[in-house]
């Protein structure tokens, strides 16, 4: 069983930046394959960013490429998600989540993964 735990959400103003930080615990990082997804109020989950388990590929929704970076610290068993120039449409409960994998593949589904966190809030404000 892996449990995921997302941390350093909060409320921020429009052009600001944020960190995300999610730890796991349960098993090796460096098995999964590892996405951030965000669902804001009355929408549907969208995929953000997905990280291979090496952390050498990935991948990233184009409303955000160019101003977020996935990475990863395997020896911390930490993904990461630095959001830069936040705009009022980013906020939304954003959510991590990993699924185990052999391949150096990322996913962009939320099928594709077996375990989640419990979200973290992020608030952008005009």
């Amino acid at each position: 069983q892996v449990q995921l735990v997302e941390s350093g959400g909060g409320l921020v103003q429009a052009g600001g930046s944020l960190r995300l930080s999610c730890a796991t615990s349960g098993r090796t990082n460096s098995n999964y394959a590892m996405g951030w997804f965000r669902q804001a109020p009355g929408k549907e989950r969208d995929f953000v960013a997905a990280i291979s388990r090496s952390g050498s590929r990935t991948d990233y929704a184009d409303s955000v490429k160019g101003r977020f970076t996935i990475s990863r610290d395997n020896a911390k068993n930490t993904v990461y998600l630095q959001m830069n120039s936040l705009k009022p449409e980013d906020t939304a409960v954003y959510y991590c989540a990993a699924t185990w994998t052999s391949s150096g593949n990322y996913y962009r589904g939320g099928e594709n993964y077996n375990y989640w966190g419990q979200g973290t809030q992020v608030t952008v404000s005009s």
